[in-house]
This record gives C-alpha cells, sequence and structure tokens, in this order.
C-alpha cells in the first residue's frame, strides 16, 4: 500500500446491506478493511489497528436531501482529515433512488467539496450481481436469472419507496440535480485501457460496466487519476472491484468452510424485505420456528410487541426462529417506521438472547435492525452469498463482540438460503 495516503479507501454506504458487500469485496483482495456503524472514535480506530480501507454504514437511501446534505457534510469532513485517496459513495447496485428520497445528486453535492480532483465518476453496473450498464442505461437480473432493463425489473420497477421508472441513468441523476452527466461507453475498453477525462460543464461521468474485465480497464485509470488529488467515485461495490484491479489486487481464496462455521447457538433471522426473491426464500425455509409480524401492530401496540419478542425468546431456547414481517393487507406501512420498530425488537429479543447468529433481509430492516444494537463496527468473516457476506460483529458488550452476522438485500440469495447459506 502506498505510505503517501493511509487509508487509502473510504466508502459510506447509503445503507447497511451494501455497505457490507463493499466490505467484503475489499477484505477478500487484501486489504485491511472495516466498517464502521457510525462516524467512528479515536478509541474505535485505536481498537481497529492500521486500515487500508475505512467504511461506514449510513441510511441515505431513505433520507431527504436535507438530512442527507448534513449528514455527508460531517461524513466528507471525516474522511478528507484522514487522507483518503478515493471517496466511495455507495450507493444500491440497482440505483433506486429519487429527487425527495435517498438522492444521489444531493449526496455527490455535499461530498464533492471535500475532494478536490475535477474528476466525478460513476460505475453503473456490477457484473457479479446480475448488473449491467450499456450506452447508459441500467439492467438487473431478476430472480430467475432474466435480465430486465431496469424501469421493466418485475421488482425494481414496482419498488414501494423509490420505483425505478428511468432506465437511463443520466436522466435518472439529471431528475436528481445532475445535470449533462458525461458517459464512457463500454466501446471505450475494446484495448484493455481507458483514459478518464471530464468533459467541461459535466459534474460528473457515468461509466458503463458489462463485463469484470470493464472494471479492470477503468480501475488503472482510476490509479492514473488518483495522482491529481483525491477523488469522489459513486456507484456500488463495482467500485471497490476496478480500485483493486487497478492496484493490482485480484480476489483471494477465501477462508475453508469450517472456518466460517457458527459458533453454538440458534440463528436468529429477521425478514422485513417485501421482495418476491426473499419471500420465496422464506416460503422454503425449514426448521424455523416462524413468528409472523404484522408491521401495524408493531407500530402501535407496545404489548404486541412485547409479545413478540418473549415468544422469540420462548423458542430460541429450542432452535432457529425467524420473525417475518406479512405483506401488508392495504396500503403499506410506513417503510422506515416499521423497519426502526423491528429494530427495537431485535434489540429487545438480543438483550435476553444469546444466540449464534443473526440474518437480516432487506435494506431498510438491515439498517435499522443493525443501528438498534450497541455494535461499533463490522468485519469480514467471510463469503456467504454475493451482496451479502458473513460478517464478525464489533462491540464493547463482551456477549455480542464477535457474533456472526449476515445482511441481506432483497434480491440476494438463492432460493434456499435461510435452510443453507444462512446456517453454514
Amino acid at each position: 500500500m502506498s505510505a503517501k495516503r493511509t487509508p487509502l479507501y473510504g466508502w459510506y454506504g447509503d445503507d447497511f446491506t451494501g455497505s457490507t458487500d463493499t466490505l467484503a469485496t475489499l477484505a477478500e483482495r487484501g486489504f485491511r478493511a472495516l466498517l464502521f456503524l457510525r462516524q467512528p472514535t479515536e478509541a474505535q480506530l485505536a481498537a481497529a489497528g492500521p486500515l487500508d480501507a475505512i467504511g461506514i454504514a449510513g441510511a441515505s437511501r431513505a433520507m431527504a436531501p436535507e438530512p442527507i446534505a448534513a449528514e455527508l457534510a460531517e461524513i466528507g469532513r471525516f474522511f478528507a482529515t484522514r487522507g483518503v485517496g478515493l471517496m466511495h459513495y455507495k450507493c444500491c447496485s440497482t440505483f433506486d433512488s429519487a429527487p425527495d428520497i435517498g438522492s444521489i445528486g444531493a449526496a455527490v453535492a455535499a461530498l464533492k467539496p471535500f475532494f478536490p480532483n475535477p474528476l466525478v465518476t460513476i460505475l453503473g453496473g456490477q457484473p457479479n450481481l446480475g448488473r449491467f450498464c450499456l450506452f447508459g442505461n441500467l439492467f438487473a437480473a431478476g430472480g430467475d436469472g432474466t435480465v430486465h432493463r431496469i424501469d421493466r425489473h418485475p421488482t425494481m420497477s414496482r419498488h414501494p419507496v423509490t420505483p425505478m421508472a428511468e432506465a437511463d441513468l443520466r436522466r435518472h441523476l439529471a431528475a436528481q440535480g445532475l445535470d449533462d452527466v458525461g458517459l464512457v461507453d463500454y466501446r471505450a475498453y475494446a484495448d484493455g485501457s481507458v483514459v478518464l477525462a471530464q468533459p467541461p460543464g459535466s459534474p460528473a461521468v457515468l461509466f458503463d460496466v458489462a463485463t469484470e474485465a470493464d472494471l479492470t480497464a477503468i480501475g488503472g485509470a482510476l490509479a492514473a487519476s488518483l495522482e491529481n488529488g483525491p477523488m469522489l467515485s459513486v456507484g456500488a461495490s463495482s467500485v471497490a472491484r476496478a480500485f483493486a484491479a487497478g492496484h493490482g489486487k485480484a480476489a483471494v481464496v477465501p477462508p475453508a468452510p469450517e472456518a466460517r462455521h457458527r459458533s453454538s447457538g440458534s440463528v436468529l433471522a429477521l425478514v422485513g424485505s417485501l421482495s418476491p426473491v426473499t419471500r420465496a426464500q422464506v416460503e422454503a425455509a425449514r426448521g424455523y420456528a416462524m413468528l409472523p409480524v404484522d408491521a401495524g401492530r408493531l407500530l402501535a401496540d407496545q404489548g404486541y410487541a412485547a409479545a413478540l419478542g418473549s415468544a422469540a425468546l420462548s423458542k430460541l431456547a429450542q432452535g432457529d426462529v425467524m420473525l417475518v414481517t406479512e405483506q401488508p393487507a392495504g396500503g403499506p406501512a410506513a417503510a422506515g417506521a416499521v423497519a426502526e420498530a423491528s429494530g427495537a425488537l431485535l434489540a429487545a429479543i438480543i438483550a435476553e438472547a444469546r444466540i449464534g447468529r443473526l440474518v437480516v433481509a432487506g435494506g431498510d430492516t438491515s439498517t435499522m435492525a443493525i443501528r438498534a444494537l450497541p455494535l461499533w463496527g463490522l468485519s469480514y468473516r467471510g463469503p456467504c452469498v454475493p451482496g451479502a457476506p458473513l460478517c464478525r460483529a464489533h462491540s464493547d458488550d463482551a456477549r455480542l463482540d464477535g457474533l456472526d452476522i449476515v445482511l441481506k438485500g432483497g434480491q440476494m440469495g438463492p432460493p434456499g438460503f435461510f435452510n443453507h447459506e444462512a446456517r453454514t
């Protein structure tokens, strides 16, 4: 690693699930990386030891522009003070966002003043997760592997909070304040290299990503551009994959399976995602005590939450337990409030139970649930499924320090996820 800047890489995730994917991407390529759950204290940084990459898991995906600006001004200042070379604003690989919630444009406006390199890069795909960007248009695989243009995707076009109605990412981002974004399409990588340049008047440049080889070409140019000063980059964990490739870092052999086996204790799964992919995984799950969660009652009735917690504690003494938010019968309840209430329920259960592994499914649910626990960081323990690694919790609470945690987005994992990968 360069002695010029330590750490060389910083990332802020717009939710917790995506933040752990970037953590895994960097750790698997030999970078010393740790994901903090809030802006770390000096004591926590000292406890983490020397790091090549520092991450902070956030919740901007569910925020309005004003809170995004306030939070990311502090985040930008923190990373700039640490001397970070590449600042990665980690958004969802499907870029689901809107002018009034989760605005990527608001995030760029808040972070850019702290990173003087004139180049702002946006990487538009992540092939290992089935995300592809061609001529600026985003495509994503569905649960059955079929690739859809994002505005026709069976789930993302109907997202309950930020439905994707525009596939051209330049148009999508223009609605969020990033006008005149330039484009480098995939044909520029034909010879395996690309020269990064920002057209005059463009606030950022979008790069097609169709194959892993595209990321290698972009990564070389990113490394060269960093000579011009600290730089802001936007995208999924493909940014980390490109950065690593540009520094000659390939994925290392993962730990042996026995090194990843969970410690003794039951699995506690909290499922907040309403994605068809996750719901199919729940239907296929076997051997869990299933506890349905009525979102409306959870918000309105403290006695209901207490009863759920007691039932979960009783069942955990006998085996694995899954708390599953029910599909709303009428209009959906406020997603953020439900996620926060689910986090409070989880915190109450974990305060009394000793478990072997915690699995949370759903982006907003993961963010609020983990924030409700007395943890300060996550490190990478091993692979689980693409986009959802196995992590180790860091806490000042000895009961929680070292706990296995998997945070899974709604679209991630095979049909048998809860039977196999979640329990390995």
